[in-house]
């Protein structure tokens, strides 16, 4: 004779619990445990000598002059990337909206960044930018004396295009999408009414698109912070001050065995990502609250 497990809610919550229980675990594992432990480095003095300090490893991070070089340089490149990956993207959306003579090739070549390697595009950007490269030599053609772009003040500006040559594809593919999905019924008042191309897109495809702004945004700005990949191919573990990245300080911090500043650094930019993050969804909760349903 079978035991009984109890009601069907008790048998649910069974059920439920063994579906859950290996994303729990590996969650657990990969994620959570490993936070903690991070946390615990950067609370003690030396994971071979656990003496408690508190927020000394965080005061000494935020008085380290690299680290404040790197942070100043991340939230400068991000600053500047972010808000243009948004609005090119949107544009090359709204663009591609239209009917315009090949539109498929356009949207083609830039979606095709997303299939390159990285090492590749790295390589085409080092024989661009190169102080004998490509492009000092078509400036040369005018008189323009060479630049080490590379070891130059307009060295973030070398990495902004390629971050967006990479990046400005797929969030293209993302706004076309949330573009279609914009009741036509208002698109078509609005047209009978004579309303202007200016009024349709702030009062009518701006407020739908707000979703997927704060979302290509966040992906942006967590893509801003991985450039590093593509600066280090570039440049090296030190690379000129304007392109030496908070992933710079990590990893220089890593190779150093100095894992309590190095967990207080992550600390510190988890925090403010996490700040940046609720702040965007807030205004995109105020600004897209009457569309909502």
């Amino acid at each position: 004779m079978r035991r009984s497990f109890g009601t069907p809610k008790t048998k649910d919550f069974l059920q439920s619990v063994a579906f859950l229980a290996p994303s729990v675990l590996g969650v657990t594992v990969f994620f959570i445990a490993p936070f903690a432990i991070v946390v615990y480095y950067a609370l003690v003095s030396s994971p071979n000598d656990p003496e408690f300090v508190f927020l000394k490893n965080f005061i000494d991070v935020l008085h380290n002059s690299s680290f404040l070089t790197a942070a100043k340089n991340t939230a400068t490149f991000a600053a500047v990337a972010v808000p243009l990956a948004v609005v090119l993207s949107l544009c090359l959306a709204l663009l591609l909206e239209q009917k315009i003579p090949g539109k498929s090739m356009f949207r083609t070549f830039f979606l095709s960044p997303m299939m390159v390697p990285v090492a590749s595009v790295v390589l085409i950007w080092q024989v661009i930018f190169h102080a004998k490269g490509t492009l000092n030599q078509f400036l040369a053609l005018f008189g323009v004396q060479a630049v080490d772009w590379l070891k130059s003040p307009y060295c973030q500006l070398v990495v902004v295009v390629l971050f967006l040559w990479k990046n400005l594809g797929y969030n293209m593919i993302l706004f076309m999408a949330a573009l279609n999905n914009i009741p036509k019924e208002l698109l078509e008042v609005a047209d009978v009414e004579g309303a202007s191309a200016a009024h349709k897109f702030f009062h009518i495809k701006l407020r739908y698109l707000s979703p997927t702004v704060l979302f290509v945004t966040i992906l942006s700005m967590i893509n801003s912070f991985k450039v590093f990949r593509e600066v280090y191919l570039l440049s090296g573990d030190y690379p000129y001050e304007g392109l030496y990245t908070l992933q710079h300080f990590m990893n220089n911090t890593f190779l150093s065995y100095n894992f309590q500043k190095l967990s207080a650094a992550a600390i510190l930019l988890a925090i403010v990502m996490v700040i940046l993050i609720a702040l965007l969804f807030k205004v995109e909760d105020i600004f897209g609250k009457d569309v909502e349903g």
